[in-house]
């Protein structure tokens, strides 16, 4: 094998992101009009994703310790393996019309799936990056990232309501699985864990709870990660929820309930806007010298989106806010991302990632349903006008980590200016 360098390194999580991503968005344009084609009503259609976020909260923290002590590496392939096994196990539901309770079992194992990915995936980036001797801005290879996942995403969702719309709502799940065998391989080929060495000798207990206390102490015991850890439920939470809820509240608007290619364009859309996200993160981060100012604009303006949707009568211009709402939701993102990793050590980095992962699926196990259920009551555009007005909870808690001017807030490469004045000092 070639000497590991920066370059491979970006090259093997692009890979990684294009595929994992392309695999997931098969199915992001139609999943709730499958579950409801499933014979779920909207409560149990969002009900099944909650367990799925239930999923998520559950074992978020136990693959997290994974990454930590086996590598992220083993991580990575076991999520993908959980992934292709679980996503098969959609699709044969859907065929035999299965009880609600099956789709929640199998919803919560397809939570266990990502959360091998979440905190494991940035965790062997940033420190192969730093191994590889990187010296570029973290926003940089973030922001790089979000624009192949959103072509990825471009790419899956629309071909996968296309598909639908050719043959039906099963056939994107068989083809996220077949995507997600091919990644199996991949990964198995190209990642290796750099700067990196899984904790060997102890025993499994002994390292989760090494792990886990060293995890809480530079996690929820640092005061600019806490603050950012308590906003994810409501930004997160909410994100998930309208997301997938504006799949068929395009389909409400247009009039026509079998227009599985306009749920397509909805996830089209968002994964366009976080092109358009990714691409000006990096730029828009040279212009404000401190991360958190993204991380504030982008709430405010997503939160005031989500609000403008239940006044909404056209088509058109729900999918002109519903480029808006994406883009305001993937510019800071690169930001936040950076933010963290820069506050983290290396040892616990996968681990208060996953943390910080746990906390925002928390918010959509409670979230998903109650907002689910306003769209019973009042419709889509009701239970949207809610989801915006309940993630401006997440801005005081932002502010808050804004507060504690913490050095990673205002931290760039060497040399790069931000604002009106250099930064103080280097990301690493």
């Amino acid at each position: 094998m070639n000497r590991p360098t920066p370059r491979r390194v970006e090259g093997t999580y692009y890979a990684l992101t294009l595929g994992s991503t392309l695999a997931a968005s098969f199915i992001w344009g139609i999943n709730t009009l499958f579950l409801l084609d499933a014979g779920l009503t909207n409560l149990e259609a969002f009900a099944a994703n909650a367990f799925f976020t239930a999923g998520m909260v559950i074992f978020e923290i136990p693959t997290g310790v994974v990454a930590d002590t086996l590598g992220r590496r083993a991580s990575y392939l076991l999520g993908t393996l959980t992934l292709a096994i679980t996503t098969f196990a959609y699709w044969v539901m859907w065929v035999q019309q299965a009880p609600f309770w099956a789709w929640a079992i199998v919803s919560v194992l397809l939570g266990l799936g990502f959360t091998f990915f979440s905190g494991a995936v940035d965790a062997w980036l940033v420190d192969a990056l730093r191994a590889t001797g990187y010296r570029g801005a973290l926003e940089t290879v973030f922001g790089r990232a979000q624009v192949v996942a959103g072509v990825a995403m471009l790419t899956g969702s629309v071909a996968g309501g296309v598909i639908a719309q050719a043959t039906d709502l099963g056939v994107p799940f068989l083809v996220r699985a077949g995507v997600l065998v091919a990644m199996l391989v991949i990964a198995a080929v190209l990642m290796r864990d750099l700067g990196f060495t899984p904790v060997r000798g102890a025993t499994p207990m002994a390292a989760v709870r090494d792990v886990m206390r060293s995890s809480v102490r530079h996690g929820l015991g640092r005061p600019p990660i806490r603050w950012l850890m308590i906003a994810s439920p409501f930004t997160t939470g909410v994100g998930i929820y309208a997301f997938y809820a504006l799949q068929p509240y395009l389909l409400e608007l247009g009039g026509d309930d079998g227009a599985y290619a306009l749920a397509g364009l909805a996830a089209a859309v968002i994964s366009g806007a976080s092109i358009a996200g990714g691409a000006l993160a990096p730029v828009v981060r040279r212009l404000v010298r401190r991360r958190t100012t993204l991380l504030l604009v982008s709430a405010a303006t997503s939160a005031a989106v989500l609000v403008a949707f239940f006044f909404v009568r056209e088509l058109w211009v729900a999918i002109a806010l519903l480029a808006a709402w994406g883009i305001a939701s993937s510019i800071g993102q690169p930001a936040q991302r950076a933010y963290l990793n820069d506050m983290i050590p290396s040892a616990q980095r996968a681990t208060v990632l996953s943390f910080h992962s746990l906390l925002g699926s928390a918010g959509g196990v409670a979230i998903q349903p109650a907002l689910g259920r306003a769209a019973d009551v009042g419709g889509y555009g009701f239970s949207l006008l809610w989801g915006g007005i309940i993630s401006t909870v997440a801005i005081p808690f932002l502010a808050a980590s804004r507060a504690q001017h913490d050095p990673a807030d205002t931290a760039v490469a060497p040399g790069e200016v931000v604002g009106d004045e250099p930064s103080p000092r280097p990301a690493d």
